[in-house]
């Protein structure tokens, strides 16, 4: 009994001290915040990914990357984890993209590109680039509550002529 408890207790001994263990809580609770706040816009516009979905891709990045560091992996090896997170966050993002048969043409693009970044975001907290991660957190909510303002005045400004031009 007191070696299977052992074998128990060696299963679950991932942290070297308290540190690690208080770091990987922190990267991934920020993980879970930046997600989320980019979520919220896509929750709020009605999208399908919304923040559940943008805070488990943001947390699951910066496990893909935390977990090959406490692993002592070289930099050679965590560039190419890296890239499977990359590829395969755009497996995700490519489902969150319908091809319209009308004259709408694909739609989710905007929600695509934002799980893509939030992938990103997730990468630079696993690699511990906190204040990377929250700046470019603000930057993308810029993107997603500002810019729409501006694009809805451009839109209105736009002459309503569809004819095509003799070119």
């Amino acid at each position: 009994m007191e070696q299977i408890g052992n074998i128990i207790i060696s299963e679950f001994s991932d942290f070297n001290d308290l540190g690690e263990l208080v770091v990987v809580v922190i990267r991934l609770l920020l993980a879970a915040l930046l997600g989320g706040l980019l979520g919220l816009e896509r929750q709020q516009s009605g999208k399908a990914a919304g923040v559940r979905t943008h805070m488990l891709v943001c947390m699951g990045a910066a496990l893909f990357i935390l977990i090959p560091q406490q692993a002592g992996i070289s930099d050679s090896e965590m560039s190419r984890v890296i890239q499977g997170v990359i590829a395969g966050i755009g497996f995700l993002c490519a489902g969150s993209i319908i091809t319209g048969k009308d004259e709408q043409g694909a739609t989710g693009l905007t929600t695509a590109a934002g799980i893509w970044f939030t992938a990103a975001i997730g990468v630079s907290v696993g690699l511990g680039r906190e204040q990377t991660a929250v700046l470019c957190t603000l930057l993308a909510w810029l993107v997603l509550y500002v810019v729409p303002f501006f694009s809805r005045s451009i839109r209105k400004k736009k002459p309503a002529s569809s004819e095509p031009r003799g070119y």
